[in-house]
């Protein structure tokens, strides 16, 4: 059942409250480094939210289920991350506009909210759905990656509707509900899960590149063409 919206005195009260989405499939070193680099800045619980149907790519090379289970297992232990399942629980396809529509039903008008994005989601939202409605329901943290992208300029429809946004400080983003753009500077990795897949199913080294105990669990579910080996031993 739904949470009852909150009052107004509540909302002053709720501090920002920041998601982390994707497909996660693998969760692999690079999404904990940008989930903790934000967590370090904004000083806020950074929530990892798997999406249930990716309206932008083919269909994941592990189920719903298995990506969020990697995902308790990357960030077990980690103080600042945990995983919400908010995007598996609906029925239909995993957009974001969706999920800020039931997040602003729960929370509030006046809560403040953030969407964690790497810098290619960011470069790619003129193709997401409502796009620009997004800006009316969240503040963005956008995460860079190796090679700057941002530093290329932004597609013109997207130019515009950022300009006047960008904020040089966490602190920015809690005192409005949304609309804001935070420039998260992070450690630069260069692992990227489509490579993880493509390395798993050639059988070349990968176990580097993700979480001890998320490598485990592809080995013994077989995930992604992982084939067994026979230890020299037997």
């Amino acid at each position: 059942m739904p949470r009852p919206p909150r009052s107004s005195r509540e909302h002053r009260l709720v501090k920002l409250r920041v998601y982390y989405g994707g497909t996660f499939d693998p969760v692999h070193n690079g999404h904990l480094a940008i989930a903790r680099a934000a967590h370090a800045a904004l000083d806020r619980t950074i929530r990892l939210m798997p999406a249930a149907d990716p309206p932008h790519r083919p269909p994941p090379g592990a189920d719903a289920l298995q990506r969020a289970a990697m995902l308790d297992l990357a960030v077990a232990g980690e103080p600042g991350l945990l995983v919400d399942r908010r995007e598996l629980e609906r029925a239909g396809r995993s957009y974001s506009i969706d999920t800020l529509h039931a997040l602003r039903a729960e929370y509030g008008p006046e809560a403040p909210l953030a969407l964690l994005v790497g810098a290619d989601s960011f470069l790619g939202l003129p193709t997401w759905k409502d796009w620009r409605d997004l800006f009316t329901h969240a503040h963005f943290v956008v995460a860079e990656r190796p090679g700057n992208p941002l530093e290329d300029g932004l597609p013109p429809e997207l130019a515009a509707i950022a300009s006047g946004r960008w904020s040089s400080a966490p602190s920015d983003l809690e005192t409005a509900p949304a609309g804001r753009i935070f420039r998260l500077r992070q450690p630069l990795h260069d692992e990227s899960a489509t490579e993880i897949r493509e390395l798993i199913a050639s059988g070349e080294p990968w176990r580097d590149g993700v979480p001890a105990a998320v490598a485990d669990y592809i080995e013994r579910h077989r995930l992604y063409g992982h084939k067994s080996r026979r230890s020299s031993s037997l």
